[in-house]
């Protein structure tokens, strides 16, 4: 919706998610200008930013979409009908047949599940598997993807016990990471260290990397102009490679709220709105994170 529409509350059902188109593009050019600038594709995420109906104006700026299963991967291709990359922990054999049709790219989680896909996938889709970079900068344990004893991801001692198979990697095309949750350039790169530092030598055979979401830019304070420049060197390290980004919730980030209604105040030492809301159905993060949302006027 655009943005002059902010004070028309009345027009609006209760509750509703409003996303102020002016505020979205602002927030897309900015990515695009990283884009130009450094060379890399950015993808949305959609667990982050899901708003299908914003898609016509974000695929003007992004090279598509990165799902997390089979639904996702249908909203991606049948709504932003651009690039799809999927990944998942683990892919489900009634699902997988679907989600290869329709994805560009399918990055697995674990050497077992490459094992058990690749005959099918290796000549259909370009291949990939997240890498655990085992580095921790996330302050909330339950947000960490790095954190000690995650499944996400296969770590350089995974790597180790195939050292001795010089094609363990065939067919193979890129290695994703995801590390970052809402920080600054700084994370990245003491990430990007960890990761040159225990996979390089698997990159020459590489064709792309996927450095994942987490990635604030569009906030206030991100570094972008050093973010830039982090990418061009790495780009400059490693020309051979394509570079993706994928943030979602720094697309959407402050481009809208969440309209909703007080149906009653009850009194018990202090007032207590009672709203059409609710934090579980609508605003999940202010639990499990925890945050407090900012309220509009």
């Amino acid at each position: 919706m655009k943005t002059n529409i902010i004070n028309n509350f009345e027009n609006l059902p209760s509750p509703s998610f409003v996303c102020e188109e002016e505020l979205l593009e602002k927030n897309l050019q900015l990515l695009d200008e990283v884009q130009k600038q450094s060379g890399v594709k950015i993808l949305l995420a959609l667990k982050g930013f899901a708003l299908w109906s914003t898609f016509d104006l974000c695929k003007q700026y992004l090279y598509g979409c990165c799902a997390s299963g089979l639904n996702e991967a249908l909203l991606a291709h049948e709504e932003f009908s651009k690039e799809v990359h999927t990944y998942s922990p683990a892919y489900k054999d009634d699902e997988f047949e679907e989600i290869l049709a329709i994805s560009n790219h399918i990055v697995f989680n674990s050497f077992n599940q490459w094992n058990k896909f690749k005959n099918k996938a290796i000549k259909k889709v370009s291949c990939g598997l997240r890498i655990n970079p085992e580095v921790s900068l996330v302050e909330v344990d339950l947000y960490n993807p790095c954190g000690v004893n995650s499944r996400l991801g296969i770590t350089k001692k995974e790597f180790d016990k195939h050292n001795d198979n010089a094609n363990f990697l065939e067919g193979i095309e890129g290695f994703h990471f995801h590390a970052l949750c809402e920080q600054n350039v700084d994370v990245l790169e003491s990430v990007l260290n960890s990761f040159e530092k225990n996979f390089s030598q698997h990159l020459s055979k590489l064709k792309w990397v996927n450095f994942g979401g987490g990635h604030h830019i569009t906030r206030s304070d991100y570094d972008v102009k050093r973010l830039i420049e982090v990418l061009k060197d790495f780009k400059q390290r490693y020309p051979h490679l394509e570079i993706y980004l994928e943030p979602g919730e720094a697309i959407g980030w402050q481009t809208g709220y969440l309209l909703a209604t007080i149906l009653d105040i009850v009194q018990n030492d202090l007032n207590i709105a009672i709203l059409d809301t609710s934090a579980e159905a609508h605003l999940p993060d202010t639990l499990a994170m925890p945050y407090r949302a900012d309220i509009r006027g």
